[in-house]
């Protein structure tokens, strides 16, 4: 049986697509149920609806509080076994962790804890970073403070512009979700406090 997922996004949605193309290959045992951005003209749902699944779009702003915004979505993730966020470019309260924790999943361009937040590739890079990388964490109530589930090193090359730093970073978050999924649908990850136990 399909492990039932939901995609939150507000942007372009490259992950949600790398995700749908997983499941579409047959190497992710897994269904997109719904995808809901809190940018109503965000291009991932446009990905989403080509693919034939559910979307949603609900506006943060529509709503007097982070918690009334984060209890409209519950009310529409009832259901799903896993939350994907991929670029949701929103700080999700203790109320919605505490509902779907160790079910939330984000992937974040660097090499957690190193350059958390915003614009992390422009932070590595500036910082003259050797090294940057890609993580994939459970998510916490902090901002990309959870445990982490797998890692990915991707070296900063001498020369190296910003714009192809971040295009080799986003090709290796393309695949790391994606095998970062297929584990927690195989049941072949547990969580014991900020370790995340990995079986391969």
């Amino acid at each position: 049986m399909s492990l039932r997922i939901a995609v939150l996004i507000s942007g372009e949605g490259t992950n949600l697509q790398a995700l749908l193309d997983a499941i579409r290959s047959g190497t992710l045992p897994a269904k997109v149920v719904l995808v809901l951005s809190n940018v109503a003209t965000a291009n991932g749902l446009n990905r989403a609806r080509r693919e034939g699944v559910p979307t949603a779009g609900v506006r943060h702003q529509d709503f007097a509080s982070r918690e009334a915004f984060d209890d409209e979505l519950i009310r529409r993730l009832e259901g799903v076994e896993l939350v994907l966020l991929a670029g949701f470019m929103r700080v999700l309260s203790k109320k919605f962790v505490d509902r779907f924790r160790g079910r939330i999943m984000n992937v974040h361009p660097a090499l957690l804890p190193a350059f958390p937040g915003g614009d992390a590739v422009k932070k590595a890079w500036e910082a003259g970073a050797k090294a940057t990388g890609v993580t994939v964490h459970f998510v916490d109530e902090g901002v990309d403070t959870g445990p982490i589930i797998l890692q990915e090193p991707v070296p900063v090359k001498d020369g190296e512009t910003l714009d192809r730093l971040t295009t080799r970073i986003h090709e290796v978050e393309h695949r790391l979700y994606p095998e970062a999924v297929r584990l927690f649908a195989e049941g072949k990850l547990s969580l014991a406090g900020r370790k995340v136990k990995v079986e391969r």
